[in-house]
């Protein structure tokens, strides 16, 4: 086969079924840190990171080095056959990270949605009650109670019901659609008193700032009263960090920026700087409710990727990762805020810390979206040498998912390109 990224495409539409998109049409030779080059040698910025897998940056070296070191003792045993080091010592060191003093527990999976299922597991046993809230954007995964949990139905539900049953969805904040978080919090009070009572609820689950739902931050407020009503009526909270966790938003989870305590959290993505690895972390009473054999999996906590995230930890303290993620954080949100000011088809700039994104619009009416021109300069960025994807309910939202540790002068050339692409995306 010829190595051109033309070549892999044609092999990959008759080998591979057309439900699993790939947002851009080239195929990765190699990556390090903020950068990866296709199959013909095409250098590109990638602020995509794998969807957010690479807060530390592609192929750090503790990471490899430590996965190369793992590989030489152990790379598969099942944690539910034997045990190993890696495993206790990670969830040790999550406990502390999520739960400070408070006595925390953590149980290891493979996949984000995995980890979600696992959390709503945990909830219904703790409650003994069936219900789960989640947030309308919100995503939460591909399976089926994930797809169920997701708070958006093209493309995540299709035709794939029916869905998991007795999971209900409410409003979640908005400030740029006029939705606060008083907004939503009354709309949960109405959905107690039309649809499930609160002592029928197991678990309330969001995310801190939502994701694939356009970068929409809950807000500090909301979170605070949210956790209060959710003491209120004994219901579990459980925070998706799957996307916010591990100093994409400036903090090393999004809830913090809060200050509360969750019941449960979900971690995945970047833990594990590019290996599969995901995690429920939270209160020993509550992560104690399943029975022995309720939890678990092949390939959960594999030893493997419990190096890596060993080391993606000691990045995180010994390489000043946090204050990289604020800096970056600042450098981009001067550079996007610049564009909105010269751009009026950007309607907002939204996010927290370095997770940050673009919502274009039409004549600059937040009820119009426009995902024609989200997709227009996403393909001229990626052109230029810059990978980006989009996101949002309407698909209008552009979010930049770069490393932490991007250099100051490679976030000054993704913030060119895009600038560039966003005026000839104008001009069109």
């Amino acid at each position: 086969m010829t190595h051109t990224n033309q070549a892999w495409i044609d092999a990959r539409t008759q080998h591979v079924p057309r439900g699993v998109v790939t947002a851009h049409p080239i195929f990765a030779e190699r990556a390090q840190g903020s950068l990866l080059w296709d199959v013909e040698g095409r250098r590109y910025i990638d602020f995509v990171g794998g969807i957010g897998v690479q807060n530390v940056g592609h192929n750090h070296p503790r990471v490899v080095a430590a996965v190369q070191s793992q590989l030489t003792r152990v790379s598969h045993a099942a944690f539910q056959v034997v045990g190993y080091d890696h495993y206790v010592t990670l969830a040790e060191r999550l406990n502390t990270l999520v739960g400070g003093s408070e006595p925390f527990q953590t149980l290891l999976a493979t996949t984000g949605a995995e980890a979600v299922e696992n959390a709503i597991k945990i909830a219904r046993a703790y409650r003994n009650v069936p219900g789960v809230i989640a947030f309308r954007g919100g995503f939460h995964g591909r399976t089926l109670l994930g797809s169920t949990l997701t708070g958006m139905s093209t493309p995540y539900k299709q035709n794939f019901g029916p869905l998991a049953g007795d999971i209900y969805h409410t409003p979640y904040p908005d400030d740029y659609l006029g939705v606060s978080g008083d907004d939503a919090l009354q709309a949960l009070e109405e959905l107690f008193a039309t649809q499930i009572a609160p002592e029928r609820v197991a678990a309330i689950l969001l995310e801190p700032v939502q994701g694939d739902g356009g970068f929409r931050p809950a807000g500090a407020a909301f979170l605070k009263k949210l956790r209060a009503l959710a003491n209120h009526h004994g219901i579990v909270l459980i925070l998706d960090e799957v996307q916010t966790g591990f100093g994409r938003t400036g903090k090393m989870f999004g809830f913090q920026h809060a200050g509360i305590q969750p019941d449960l959290v979900t971690v995945a993505k970047s833990l594990a700087g590019g290996l599969p690895l995901s995690g429920v972390v939270g209160k020993r009473h509550i992560m104690e409710a399943p029975t022995p054999g309720g939890l678990g999996g092949t390939y959960a906590g594999n030893p493997l990727a419990c190096a890596a995230a060993l080391a993606v930890l000691d990045v995180f303290e010994e390489e000043s990762l946090l204050e990289q993620g604020e800096r970056l954080g600042s450098l981009l949100r001067a550079g996007l805020d610049a564009l909105a000011a010269q751009f009026p088809v950007i309607g907002t700039v939204r996010g927290v810390g370095p997770m940050l994104a673009l919502e274009f619009v039409r004549n600059g009416d937040p009820r119009q979206p426009d995902a024609d021109m989200a997709q227009r300069v996403i393909d001229l960025c990626r052109a230029d040498g810059l990978l980006v994807i989009k996101c949002g309910v309407y698909r209008n939202t552009l979010r930049l998912l770069a490393p932490l540790n991007t250099p100051q002068d490679i976030a000054q050339e993704a913030l060119g390109i895009l600038g560039t692409a966003i005026a000839k995306a104008s001009s069109t």
